[in-house]
């Protein structure tokens, strides 16, 4: 699967709308799309019919490598996010092989990152829901946050937020991941990976 250099990027961070959530482990595919708008310069506003909040720009140094985004936060609900990305897609017109889902994962360890493209949701709730509305074969970003202590269920440690030791690092860790994104976005999958899959 190639990427369309011609075509816009849809950057989608995954996470729950309201400030209840903010902090949440669940959220961080928000707070990298936070970062992302602030270096792109500017601010979300609510898209139209797709129940998101976008922002449009450009990721890279002017050039052959500068590329146009649309960076967007489904306001929908984490498990329902494929309707908005779906509705993003067909305004703008994205290519699957060039949308981009930033998201909390379990089975990695906390502050580590894999990037890859398609494959399965590993019962991730927003994964689930927008393969099921485009298929696998979009980029993840997936953003480690370990498996929960003890007994704790799944569902109550991504909604709990970030310990005090984990914020500690989590400023640079959500850094690190927005420049994973820029990487990916202007320089391709591989050399991304090389870069940032820890």
């Amino acid at each position: 699967m190639t990427t369309d250099a011609t075509a816009p990027w849809l950057i989608v961070g995954l996470g729950n709308p309201g400030p209840e959530y903010a902090m949440n482990r669940h959220n961080v595919g928000f707070m990298v799309a936070d970062l992302l708008a602030e270096r792109i310069g500017g601010k979300f506003k609510r898209a139209g019919k797709a129940q998101a909040q976008v922002l449009e720009g450009r990721i890279g140094a002017p050039g052959p490598q500068n590329r146009r985004v649309i960076l967007a936060k489904p306001m929908s609900f984490m498990n329902v996010s494929g309707g908005p990305v779906t509705g993003l897609r067909d305004f703008y017109k994205v290519p699957v092989g060039n949308i981009v889902a930033i998201h909390d994962e379990l089975d990695i360890d906390y502050g580590t990152m894999r990037l890859k493209l398609g494959g399965g949701d590993n019962g991730h709730n927003g994964l689930k829901s927008i393969t099921k509305s485009l298929g696998p074969d979009y980029h993840r970003v997936r953003f480690g946050i370990g498996r929960p202590p003890g007994r704790m269920q799944v569902a109550d440690f991504v909604l709990k937020d970030f310990s005090s030791t984990e914020r500690k690092e989590l400023d640079y860790l959500v850094d690190r991941a927005a420049d994973s994104v820029e990487c990916l976005v202007t320089e391709g999958l591989e050399r991304a990976q090389s870069a940032y899959n820890s």
